[in-house]
């Protein structure tokens, strides 16, 4: 399958290594600056084939750029009738995201959203307890994602830290921990009620959250990159009539607690599990392509489809915009971007 990689920043390491381990075709490496182009061909002995433009059996597309642009490359892929893998956040704005998957339905052609820690081992067993039904009626759940991000970091490329390209840490880098929140707790949200605040630095915020979920429960978001001295957890709690789960690790990839009223054998093997990670992307990229390639061979949904990044877009739009008003934030969320909170936090 003739593959494509579109941006070549820091994430681009992880999408090449998954494109080289489900052996991919790569016919193109791009990126608008040629040295970040050539570093990334260069480390993995690659050589660019052709321009985009020029090769017309181009399959799948994986788009890691910055998040602003995200959107705009996704629809002219899709136009063009090539698959996509979009890094998160999916888009900046409800109406892009929304025109994704319309489009994307109208042309016949297969999104897929980036949220790779689905598929990291522990939460792919919360996943499976889950919609057996062991948790009962869940109660209430959270997520905490307690990062560090210095000056440095924002200093190494002008769109970090903006509305316009970055969004803020809850889009930037606590988007999957709270896309595995939506997705526990059964996705169908009611009520959103946010607090962000800037503390120490003039690129971010930090934020918190209380959401009200159709099915009763209620869940809680603890998002950060203001943590001392360097990241310290990622962790997802869920708590039902008869399950509690903690997922923990830098990014929800250990089991800390795994315990069922209909506890068996078969659930030693999660008491304890950790999933060695040589960073806080994980490993679920390699198996996110692997997915995508089976949905465009069989004709069906990728796991992690559009809808999906069209949620977890919605959750934080939706955080924001309670924030920036003081009330809470009734779903669906329509017309809302990134950008319309710039200024916010300028004295």
């Amino acid at each position: 399958m003739n593959y494509a990689l579109i941006g070549c920043g820091r994430i681009a390491v992880n999408h090449i290594k998954a494109a080289l381990n489900n052996k991919l075709n790569i016919v193109a490496v791009c990126d608008v600056l040629p040295e970040k182009m050539e570093e990334l061909l260069a480390k993995y002995g690659l050589q660019n084939d052709a321009s985009i433009a020029e090769h017309p059996g181009l399959q799948l597309a994986s788009i890691a750029t910055e998040s602003g642009i995200h959107a705009e490359i996704a629809l002219a892929c899709i136009d063009a009738g090539v698959n996509v893998i979009i890094e998160k956040p999916m888009a900046m704005r409800m109406d892009d995201a929304d025109e994704i998957i319309r489009r994307s339905e109208e042309k016949h052609v297969k999104v897929a959203a980036c949220h790779q820690n689905r598929f990291n081992v522990a939460v792919q067993e919360l996943r499976h307890a889950v919609e057996g039904g062991r948790f009962g009626k869940l109660s209430h759940g959270s997520i905490h994602v307690r990062w560090n991000r210095d000056r440095n970091y924002y200093d190494q490329a002008p769109w970090r830290g903006t509305w316009a390209q970055d969004g803020g840490c809850l889009m930037n880098q606590c988007i999957h921990g709270i896309d595995l929140l939506r997705w526990m707790m059964g996705d169908e949200v009611d009520e959103v009620y946010g607090v962000t605040r800037q503390q120490f630095h003039d690129y971010l915020q930090c934020g918190m959250a209380v959401v009200k979920f159709k099915n009763g429960a209620v869940g809680t978001i603890e998002g950060t990159v203001n943590v001392y001295p360097k990241n310290l957890e990622e962790t997802l709690y869920l708590f039902g009539e008869t399950g509690t789960v903690k997922l923990g690790g830098t990014s929800t990839n250990n089991i800390d607690v795994w315990n069922f009223a209909d506890e068996s054998d078969a659930d030693a093997k999660n008491k304890g599990l950790q999933e060695a990670t040589s960073n806080v992307y994980g490993n679920g990229h390699t198996s996110l392509f692997a997915d995508m390639m089976d949905a465009i061979e069989h004709d069906r949904k990728p796991y992690v489809d559009a809808v999906a990044g069209r949620n977890a877009l919605e959750m934080i739009l939706a955080i924001y915009q309670s924030a920036a008003t003081g009330k809470p934030v009734k779903l669906p969320l329509t017309h809302t971007a990134s950008t319309d909170f710039t200024g916010r936090f300028d004295k």
